[in-house]
C-alpha cells in the first residue's frame, strides 16, 4: 500500500487525537484497535519494525505490568494510559519527520516533497575555526582506528 504525504499527515493526527482520548477516557478495547490502526500506518509509512526497534522504543511495555491475576479497573486505566501516551508520543515524532522535516518515507508516491533530496554544498563557511577543528577531530580520531578491531571472538549469532 501507498500513500501521499498528505494522507500520512492527516491520518497521523487523528490517531494522536485518538491517542489522547484514551489517555482521558481509557478503554482496553479502544487501545487494541488504536494499536493496530496506528502500527499499520506507522509500517506502511516507515516500514516494519523487527523487535529490537520496538523493545528500544518500550512502546506497550509499561513499567508496572501486572502479571498472573486480571487487572483492576484502576490498573487496567493506567495501563491504557501509559501505553497510549508513549504510541502518542512516537506518533508525533513521525508527524514531525514529515511534516516539519521533510523526511522521505517508504510508503510515499508523487516523488519527492519539497526540501528533500541531497540539496546543495556551501561554498563559503561562516566559521573561520570550523576547518581548524574538523583537522583536529580528524587527527584525534585517527588515533583510534583500531578500536573497532575485534579484541575477543564472537559468537557466531552476535555476527551481522
Amino acid at each position: 500500500m501507498t500513500l501521499t504525504r498528505d494522507e500520512l499527515v492527516d491520518g497521523t493526527r487523528r490517531l494522536i487525537a485518538e491517542g489522547e482520548r484514551l489517555q482521558a477516557q481509557p478503554s482496553m478495547g479502544a487501545l487494541r484497535t488504536w494499536l493496530q490502526l496506528s502500527d499499520d500506518l506507522l509500517a506502511t509509512a516507515w516500514g516494519s519494525m523487527d523487535r529490537y526497534h520496538l523493545a528500544w522504543l518500550m512502546v506497550g511495555k509499561p513499567k508496572d505490568t501486572v502479571r498472573g491475576r486480571p487487572m483492576t479497573a484502576d490498573e487496567e486505566a493506567a495501563y491504557v494510559r501509559e501505553v497510549a501516551g508513549q504510541k502518542t508520543a512516537a506518533l508525533r515524532m513521525s508527524l514531525d519527520a514529515v511534516e516539519r522535516q521533510g523526511m522521505p518515507f517508504v510508503g510515499e508516491r508523487a516523488g519527492l516533497a519539497s526540501g528533500q533530496g541531497m540539496g546543495h554544498v556551501p561554498t563559503s563557511v561562516a566559521d573561520p575555526g570550523l576547518a581548524d577543528r574538523l583537522a583536529e577531530a580528524r587527527r584525534r580520531a585517527a588515533e583510534h582506528v583500531d578500536h573497532e578491531t575485534p579484541r575477543a571472538p564472537r559468537p557466531e549469532k552476535m555476527q551481522r
